[in-house]
């Protein structure tokens, strides 16, 4: 009986799903909401799970990681189509486009490679060798250097002028989500299988701190810089937790959706976002230090990687294939004021 249950829940609108099990309110696409639906971009004959994104702002261009498919997608957003697609990977996770050399960057779990790719013709133009499970990328602005983690433990440094290899910055256990903060040199780096998180100088290379976290699976991370936090989703149980920068201390914690991968902060209008896999997009008030929901927007069960983009005011989801509908990059366009209560 439970089972059958289960099945028909699986078979049910999000939205409805919430309501039947008592869940806080979601709110359906209309006026009143901070995020629009405005678009479904067909991601064509793409199959598995997809993971992160970067985008060309000069071109309108959105790079999708299809680590299923050993692909990624090319997806024009004015013409709101895919224009080209990178074949021949081995499992891409993470993406980064780097404007002033106008170079794609792709890292690879199956082979370990961090591969370059020119954004004019998307040619390749380098490879680079980092042996296993090359996962997610950050350029570094002010040393004009690219950072990826990879391995059971490291983030490499590579110089973005000439692509070569500069070193590497031991760590405890791969490294998930990163950030680096732009008022200092420290690097803030999620290591689930540790339950910690390190802070790395980026310009001395050392480990400064691994500050213990409360829960497990944390994998997804932002900084709010106005208010000094690094924000972090676990996923057991799945909580939204603030960090502060200084000191590591826990400041504020409050449940959210499950199986997140990606959160951001919309600093104009003062709102966290986080996809979930679980079928949400939970809509946080950054204004208030505890961060309460303004919005769970129904989405897609399974779209756990987003992408936002302040520059165009827009935010993306990828929506693998599943139950005969194609894979899809779904966007968003954010509401220019902050809805709901605080």
């Amino acid at each position: 009986m439970i089972g059958e249950f289960r099945k028909l829940l699986r078979a049910l609108p999000a939205t409805l799903v919430a309501c039947l099990l008592g869940g806080e309110a979601v709110i359906s696409q209309g006026a009143a909401q901070p995020l629009q639906l405005e678009a479904k971009i067909p991601l064509g004959n793409v199959a598995g799970r997809i993971d992160h994104m970067a985008i060309d702002l000069v071109r309108n261009r959105l790079f999708v990681a299809e680590l299923g498919n050993n692909s990624v997608g090319v997806v024009d957003l004015v013409d709101r189509k895919v224009v080209h697609r990178l074949t021949g990977l081995k499992e891409p996770q993470g993406v980064a486009y780097v404007q002033a050399t106008d170079t794609l960057y792709v890292a690879n779990r199956g082979d370990g490679s961090l591969r370059m790719f020119r954004g004019a013709d998307y040619a390749a133009s380098g490879r680079l060798e980092l042996h296993s499970d090359a996962d997610n990328i950050r350029f570094d602005r002010s040393a004009n250097r690219i950072l990826v983690g990879y391995g059971s433990g490291a983030l490499a440094i590579i110089d973005a002028a000439s692509n070569s290899m500069l070193g590497s910055v031991p760590l405890k256990a791969h490294p998930e989500s990163f950030q680096l903060d732009p008022a200092t040199s420290d690097v803030f780096v999620n290591l689930p299988d540790e339950r910690v998180v390190a802070v790395i100088d980026r310009t001395t290379g050392q480990q400064r701190y691994n500050w213990a976290m409360p829960h497990r699976g944390n994998f997804a991370m932002a900084l709010d810089n106005e208010k000094g936090h690094v924000l972090i989703v676990f996923r057991d149980p799945a909580k939204l937790a603030a960090i502060a920068k200084q000191s590591g201390r826990l400041t504020s914690e409050a449940d959210t959706c499950g199986d997140v991968d990606d959160l951001f902060v919309d600093a104009k209008r003062q709102r966290i976002y986080i996809s979930c896999g679980e079928g949400f997009i939970d809509v946080r008030d950054a204004r208030d230090p505890a961060y309460p929901r303004l919005a769970r927007v129904a989405a897609v069960s399974g779209a756990r990687t987003s992408f936002f983009i302040p520059e165009s005011d827009r935010l993306v989801l990828a929506v693998r294939a599943q139950a005969g509908a194609p894979a899809a990059i779904w966007v968003y366009r954010v509401a220019s004021e902050p809805t709901g209560a605080k």
